[in-house]
């Protein structure tokens, strides 16, 4: 793993470079890579000269024209990669044979063979892959956990998930599945990658509705069934048809936890979370938390060498063989979606 340059008796900021100017890069991830001291985003490059150059002006960056150039930079350390997710696995093996550490929006891939692969390319090359899903890198499920092991709830029994929100705009990438659009590559992977967090061990699916936009032919809507190696079970729903909802509810034998704006509550927000039990219910209100921000430091952390970066490479992938699991158990049904509807109606509290 390459080692940080040290100035002034500290260890430098970690030069990242940006592959693409996709919406959740700019609205959320640049800017918090902007407000953290552990990174700088050194580049930003993008096939359109004119949007590098909108895109890099706002972060006091250089921007570059066309991808490959900028993988070719040598004070280039590490990449974010925040294309549509078809783009993630042709790009992030060209940083990883670059020798560049990559920092790639969720999902990291469309397949789970292409996690396999990069996972052996950032082992080959000693550098960190991660997988960037912000939202584990808030404090707020780390005081669920927290609940749980002093028994505050009993025994759990089950959880649910949900992250939905109403129909995206016809033009919306989202719709395409020539670039790994879908509900389930996009709203889908945080209920399996917080099921993941709160079950522990292997999930296998017991079973899966797919509902599928019969014009696009990607999925709109989709409800599963996953089992833990302890026989929990955790019933996760996702789609882009629904009221907005972004949550998860344990239940355990003496009582529930739920936990509303569960995936993308912004830096200012303070999580509300709620304890109920037979006789009362208990509100705690929790200390507001950049997942963002979070994210961008603990990945220069890894760089530095502070952790393995195995545990990210294994993450990643048992989270695309989860994904590809769910594809094989899902039984499909067609749906016709309204465009015109999806082009105009309001879409209050959507994710990043």
């Amino acid at each position: 793993m390459s080692a940080q340059p040290v100035v002034t008796g500290r260890v430098a900021p970690l030069r990242i470079g940006v592959l693409g100017c996709g919406g959740i890069a700019m609205r959320r991830m640049l800017p918090a890579m902007a407000r953290t001291p552990a990174v700088r985003i050194a580049a930003v490059a993008s096939r359109d000269r004119t949007r590098a150059q909108t895109a890099a002006a706002r972060f006091g960056a250089d921007p570059v024209h066309g991808y490959e150039r900028l993988l070719e930079r040598d004070d280039i350390a590490a990449v974010y990669v925040p294309l549509p997710p078809a783009l993630h696995a042709p790009w992030t093996a060209r940083a990883l044979k670059a020798g560049k550490h990559a920092l790639v929006e969720k999902p990291m891939v469309t397949a789970a063979q292409e996690a396999r692969d990069l996972a052996g390319l950032a082992e080959e090359g000693r550098l960190v892959l991660m997988e960037s899903f912000m939202f584990l890198h808030h404090s707020q499920h780390a005081t669920v956990t927290a609940l749980l092991e002093r028994g505050e709830i009993g025994e759990l029994r089950g959880m649910t998930a949900e992250f939905g929100f109403p129909p995206l705009p016809a033009q919306d990438i989202r719709h395409r599945p020539e670039l790994g659009g879908g509900a389930l590559l996009d709203a889908g992977v945080y209920t399996l990658r917080v099921t993941q967090l709160l079950l522990g061990g292997t999930l296998s699916v017991a079973g899966a509705t797919l509902a599928a936009d019969a014009a696009t032919g990607v999925d709109v809507g989709v409800y599963e069934l996953l089992r833990g190696d302890s026989g929990v079970t955790s019933h996760v729903s996702f789609g882009f048809r629904h009221s907005y909802r972004s949550a998860y509810t344990l239940w355990g034998g003496a009582g529930r936890i739920v936990l509303d704006r569960a995936f993308t509550p912004p830096p200012e927000h303070r999580p509300v979370l709620r304890i109920e039990r037979q006789d009362r219910v208990e509100e705690l209100t929790l200390p507001a938390d950049d997942q963002f921000a979070n994210i961008a430091a603990r990945f220069a952390a890894l760089v530095r060498g502070d952790g393995d970066p195995a545990t990210q490479r294994a993450a990643a992938v048992r989270q695309a063989e989860l994904v590809d699991a769910v594809r094989t158990a899902a039984v499909r049904q067609a749906e016709t979606v309204d465009p015109a509807r999806a082009a105009t109606r309001p879409r209050p509290g959507s994710p990043p």
